[in-house]
């Protein structure tokens, strides 16, 4: 692997991490009722590279799972990052 591999890589896994964070804060705040992250960011995370830990924290948080946009959008997102990823690497 290539140094520039290895830091994509790096920067895909922490914007995962932020993304994954994201959305516990997000549901932390949803069941207490509180100013919520607007889907518009969240989107934004998961185009940024972060669209594995938003994938993650929607079932592990159980968070926006009924939400047609993040079913559907999030995993396509995550799809077309890996095509790009094994394309071009």
């Amino acid at each position: 692997m290539s140094v520039l591999e290895h830091l994509i890589l790096a920067y895909i896994g922490l914007a995962s991490l932020f993304s994954f964070g994201i959305m516990g804060i997000d549901k932390r705040k949803a069941v207490k009722g509180s100013y919520r992250i607007s889907e518009k960011f969240l989107f934004t995370c998961a185009f940024a590279g972060g669209s594995a830990g938003i994938l993650a924290g929607m079932y592990i948080f159980r968070h926006k799972v009924r939400r047609w946009k993040f079913k559907l959008g999030i995993p396509v997102i995550l799809i077309l990052e890996l095509y790009l990823y094994l394309k071009f690497f």
